[in-house]
């Protein structure tokens, strides 16, 4: 999903002072929290902080954290535990990095922030307990965790965080430069048929064989829409064998750049997951008015409100009852179009985000002086 440069106001220091070093560590993460950090890097590297994102070399190559204006170093242990011996303030995105920061901290005093982008409900069994263990060593060592979700900050404080605080990440703002709708559709075959998009990897929890199921009521509509999945990950061979036997009208796109400008051109979005925060895909469809059907699992309802239609996780027969009554009444779509412009006006700009968490990291230096 794209992300918007955030403005660059005068950089403002107190007299004297070194200009304050944080570390951003990212560790298994998606591209929630990816995109996040490319815009924490921006913004804070034109406020004078100096910025050193440690991930892996294939998140650098997609996000850019250099040319936003921050150092890059390789997540490898070493190197993590050497950039966090020279930080002020180390902010990990999500539980896996925040352990790993934790860690590379041991024996220094310097604070933790740990924000939770995903997580969720644990999966039950040795998996499970193993999950919970991990959030409870993670959230009592750090200074602060910062939840995307209210539910999220209920989670940290039940596993024990000193300091939880709601702390919503920016929405992005929609494709870069114009988009060609008709461009866009002829080339996945959808010219004179609907066009539904979803987003995200394809991982059990993402719901994709949920999506499946409703699909298989869309064959009867005419004319029948096409889903389309921009994602990759370990469930591609099981879908692929489902689309194929069951002659679904689902094409797997694979993992996408433009997944922004497939959004644009889409009649509607569709969010079938076990559980989200703050999805990229909800607050971007929202944002450039496509109509969105998700799940009313985890911050959705609060992102969403009223803007969107939301069903229950796991219902097949609702999902594909949504989508079917959205495609037969466009005053329907052009209302939530509407609704999805004004909720997103009442998000916080990625500069607003970028202020909150500035703000969280002068509180904790200041505590060190």
């Amino acid at each position: 999903m794209s992300s918007s440069p955030v403005s660059t106001p005068v950089p403002a220091q107190s007299y004297g002072r070194p200009p304050l070093r944080t570390v951003q560590v990212l560790g298994g993460a998606g591209a929630g929290s990816s995109a996040h950090v490319r815009s924490l890097a921006t913004g804070l590297a034109a406020r004078g902080v100096g910025v050193t994102v440690c991930a892996s070399p294939e998140a650098e190559g997609e996000y850019d954290f250099t040319g936003a204006g921050a150092q890059f170093t390789p997540d490898a242990g070493s190197a993590l535990r050497a950039v966090c011996a020279h930080a002020d303030v180390v902010h990990a995105h999500g539980v896996r990095a925040g352990m790993r920061a934790a860690l590379a901290l041991r024996g220094r005093r310097v604070p933790l922030v740990v924000t939770w982008h995903g997580g969720g409900p644990a999966a039950e069994g040795p998996l499970g307990r193993l999950g919970r263990l991990l959030e409870r060593h993670v959230a009592r060592a750090a200074a602060v965790v910062l939840g995307a979700s209210s539910d999220q900050v209920a989670l940290a404080r039940a596993r024990g965080a000193r300091d939880a605080r709601l702390a919503p990440v920016a929405a992005p703002s929609g494709p870069a430069g114009p988009v060609d709708p008709g461009k866009v559709r002829a080339e996945l075959g959808a010219v004179e048929r609907p066009l539904i998009v979803a987003v995200g990897s394809l991982v059990p929890h993402r719901g994709y064989s949920v999506l499946l199921d409703a699909a298989r009521a869309w064959r009867v509509l005419e004319p029948a829409p096409l889903v389309v999945i921009a994602g990759e990950g370990p469930q591609r061979p099981e879908l692929t064998r489902r689309i194929e036997a069951e002659g679904l009208p689902v094409r797997l796109l694979g993992r996408r750049r433009d997944a922004a400008q497939l959004l644009a051109a889409a009649d509607l979005a569709v969010l079938a997951s076990r559980w989200e925060a703050r999805s990229l895909l909800a607050q971007e469809a929202l944002r450039i008015g496509v109509p969105l059907v998700a799940t009313a699992v985890g911050g959705m309802p609060e992102l969403v409100g009223e803007a969107g239609v939301l069903v229950p996780y796991g219902d097949a027969g609702a999902l594909a009852s949504a989508v079917a009554q959205l495609l037969a009444d466009p005053d329907r779509r052009a209302a939530l179009a509407l609704a999805g412009h004004a909720q997103a006006a009442t998000w916080p700009s990625e500069d607003d985000t970028v202020a909150q968490v500035l703000s969280v990291y002068d509180e904790l230096t200041e505590r060190r002086r």
